[in-house]
């Protein structure tokens, strides 16, 4: 056998699990909002949930255990996530994109205004603003997680992945307070249209980040993670940071220059 530095994986049916349990999911989430109860969608929930636990499972094996994951391997899992975070990029960029075209140019029938006549914005200086702190502050926790676990000062890399995981939470909880309390909904004009699909979108993200970051902090606390060889943990520490960075574009255009 030929030996090379390229890790080339075995079969797996992880692919397969994931994508019925998308499939499931988008028939259960129309089946739900056409009135059809919830059991498809929860059915597709568990699915993907299962499948994600599994293959993370025999992604960690491949690069603790039996030493796939070689430097060139490593190399495409940089790049990897480089492409896949410009991809979130221009999905943003869309939002950002339908919210300018309305609100530089506001129509006849949104009353040639911004916002649209009969629509109360979030005054930016409440929640939105410590929401704002609250994620810049987590970027400040989770680059002290990182620079610690480099420097192989592990009990401060799990105290600060920790606090960034906790501010994450707060986060999701401060909005959902907001979302509860907005003097608006999705359906009051092109405005709430696109303040809750952009703002919604990212609020998944931080879900995402937050369970990402969880994950890493697990492996942490269960030594899977060395001085050099973290690239699990700094795919999250990069995803949490374009997280960062997209809020701070939401806050400036849509919560401050928007209102």
């Amino acid at each position: 056998m030929v030996r090379q530095p390229f890790h080339l994986v075995e079969f797996s049916p992880w692919p397969l699990t994931g994508s019925l349990g998308a499939f499931a999911l988008t028939v259960g989430l129309t089946a739900w909002f056409h009135g059809y109860g919830l059991t498809c969608m929860i059915m597709g929930l568990i699915i993907i949930g299962l499948t994600m636990v599994q293959w993370w499972r025999d992604v960690i094996r491949e690069g603790l255990f039996m030493g796939h994951h070689t430097s060139y391997v490593n190399k495409g899992l940089r790049w990897g996530m480089i492409l896949f975070i410009a991809s979130e990029v221009l999905f943003f960029l869309a939002f950002f994109w339908a919210f300018f075209h309305s609100s530089l140019a506001p129509t006849p029938e949104l009353g040639c205004s911004w916002p649209p006549t009969g629509v109360t914005p979030i005054n930016p200086f409440s929640v939105p603003l410590l929401n704002t702190a609250v994620l810049l502050a987590s970027g400040v926790t989770v680059t002290w997680a990182h620079h610690s676990l480099m420097e192989g000062a592990r009990p401060e890399s799990i105290q600060a992945l920790t606090l960034t995981v906790i501010l994450g939470g707060y986060f999701t909880f401060l909005q959902l307070l907001e979302y509860i309390e907005s003097p608006f909904t999705i359906a009051d004009s092109v405005y709430g249209a696109t303040f809750f699909v952009a703002t919604g979108f990212h609020g998944l993200h931080v879900i995402i980040g937050s369970s990402f970051l969880t994950v890493c902090l697990g492996r942490i606390i269960m030594h899977h993670f060395s001085t050099s060889h973290h690239f699990g943990f700094e795919a999250a520490a990069w995803y949490w940071h374009f997280v960062d960075v997209v809020w701070i574009f939401l806050y400036l255009c849509i919560y401050w220059w928007g209102a």
